[in-house]
């Protein structure tokens, strides 16, 4: 495999040692939702992963089995919407996440996060070529049910409320509220989703980000001054990993545009 393209920002403040991730581990997993680890190697790779060392964690997580498959997935799904550069490159690793959330599925059918990142990687990939041609490959289908089936697992998952509340916006902003409706896509349920989603994760900067997309998307020019003040108030979070870091970084420049 190429090597993938390092953490392009001062990663000091995110060293973890296991009995720092360990106490910190609740407030860095509010998001996904993810146990603490019980095997050591599984717990290193997350080490890498909160220090923004995207590919070692990928690595360690996938040689750690079946218990490292959501590190590496989450690894290699974050690392592919922030920092891969090529888009071929980045649509081939959303769809690996894919696949391998779908095995994963039928070996832990009852790990949340087994359909939290498929619903992710093919949602990025939809997003990647088109949200009405992955509409028009049924995709959409398979995002909505995966992450309805992350919330019937794990009713706290802050960031598949938050994925499901794009899905419904997205939808509804490229296809309309008409066509959205066959989709299984309805402005109500997305606007609630998000609402839900900070509720669970209210110090979460990607769940402030994406609900002031999904506002403007779904409500128009009505809702942007309080989209604003969520983009303002994401990029004053004080991130605690790589990836909240690259989350902050995303609202300072939407602020700047």
């Amino acid at each position: 495999m190429a090597k993938w393209t390092a953490f392009p920002h001062d990663n000091s403040a995110f060293q973890y040692s296991p009995a720092s991730l360990k106490k910190h581990w609740a407030r860095l997993h509010t998001g996904d939702a993810e146990p603490w680890p019980k095997d050591a190697a599984v717990v290193a790779a997350w080490i890498h992963f909160h220090a923004g060392e995207f590919q070692q964690a990928y690595d360690a997580g996938l040689a750690a089995g079946t218990a490292g498959i959501c590190v590496a997935n989450k690894a290699q799904a974050i690392y592919a919407n922030y920092l891969e550069k090529k888009e071929k490159g980045k649509l081939e690793m959303f769809l690996e996440v894919a696949e391998r959330a779908a095995a994963q599925q039928a070996e832990e059918p009852k790990n949340p996060n087994a359909y939290y990142w498929q619903a992710y990687a093919i949602g990025r990939y939809g997003q990647g070529i088109s949200v009405a041609k992955a509409l028009a490959q049924g995709l959409g289908s398979k995002v909505k049910n995966a992450l309805e089936t992350t919330i019937a697992l794990a009713p706290k998952h802050a960031d598949a409320h938050i994925a499901l509340g794009a899905f419904h916006a997205e939808v509804i902003d490229k296809v309309g509220k008409l066509l959205g409706r066959t989709q299984g896509a309805d402005s109500a349920t997305g606007l609630k989703m998000f609402e839900q989603a900070l509720k669970l994760n209210p110090g979460s900067a990607i769940a402030m980000i994406e609900r002031a997309n999904g506002l403007v998307m779904l409500e128009g020019d009505k809702r942007m001054k309080e989209a604003e003040a969520l983009y303002a108030e994401a990029a004053a979070c004080e991130p605690m990993d790589a990836m909240e870091y690259l989350d902050v970084q995303m609202a300072r420049e939407e602020l700047e545009d």
